[in-house]
């Protein structure tokens, strides 16, 4: 498979988001880890999770040790395997979502989550949304902290805009290895943050590529362009959006979620898929 850059590691062009394995409508667990397998196999070798992606109170990590056992029960080599994950944003186990960013829990969260993932030091750790009542700066500091203990190897940021950018790599010393925000078809207004992580080379990690799990499935209904360029190459519409995204810079790395082998085997397959210049400009259109 093609590949990207994170910071100072090579990484497949696509990666795996974990979160449909472990919310709402997760799958038994022997298919999760066969997605995961299933990923290993087709040359992924970026995962995105999160502490949040859980359903219950008492089940915080969920899927970051999901992640954690599918790759360490897989018999082949996965030592180019980089996971990311995130702390700020939690679930209560009562459906909602709410925020923490304060320095002290996020150096906690981050801990916390280097034992699930059974990792001595997480590959990369991202603040995963601003808290309104902590000043930014000091939740960022808390990534500056934990880089320089060693406790996390590369600092990411997500759900950001392009101020917060500059800020957290000003305060991070230059260390800011990636920004990740919702873009897809559906939703483009992430543009300006994207181009700002090809001017400073900072990797920009789209989430819900594909516009939602709920709204993935329809994607080719929703989105003409994409479904009659599919047509016209024999690939999916899921397959257009994602080298799409790749053909907007080298420093995308789409995260499509999937909770299935068959899905994370065609959006590999995107990885491969050269667009025209023509093709391009109807998509963005």
């Amino acid at each position: 498979m093609k590949t990207r850059t994170i910071g100072d590691v090579t990484v497949s062009a696509i990666g795996l988001g974990g979160m449909p394995m472990s919310i709402e409508g997760r799958p038994d667990e022997d298919r999760s880890i066969h997605t995961i397998h299933a990923a290993l196999e087709a040359g992924v070798t970026f995962f995105d999770t999160a502490d949040a992606y859980h359903l219950h109170a008492d089940e915080v990590g969920h899927n970051e040790d999901l992640l954690a056992r599918g790759i360490a029960s897989y018999g082949g080599d996965t030592s180019e395997v980089l996971i990311a994950t995130k702390g700020g944003h939690l679930r209560p186990g009562d459906g909602s979502w709410t925020l923490n960013g304060s320095p002290e829990y996020l150096k906690q969260a981050a801990q916390a989550s280097a034992k699930r993932l059974r990792v001595d030091a997480i590959g990369l750790y991202q603040f995963h949304r601003p808290d309104p009542s902590v000043p930014y700066a000091e939740s960022i500091g808390a990534l500056r902290d934990l880089l320089d203990a060693g406790t996390i190897r590369m600092a990411g940021i997500s759900n950001a805009n392009p101020e917060q950018i500059r800020q957290a790599n000003d305060i991070l010393g230059g260390r800011l290895v990636s920004v990740q925000n919702q873009f897809s078809p559906a939703f483009r207004s992430s543009e300006p943050e994207l181009r700002l992580c090809d001017e400073l080379e900072i990797a920009f990690l789209p989430w819900s590529p594909f516009g939602g799990i709920s709204a993935a499935g329809g994607l080719g209904e929703q989105h003409s362009a994409f479904a009659d360029i599919a047509d016209s190459r024999g690939v999916s519409p899921h397959q257009v959006c994602l080298a799409w995204m790749l053909a907007k810079s080298p420093h995308v790395v789409p995260i499509p979620g999937s909770s299935r082998p068959e899905t994370i085997r065609n959006s590999v397959e995107a990885a491969e898929l050269e667009l025209s210049s023509e093709e391009i400009a109807r998509l963005d259109g």
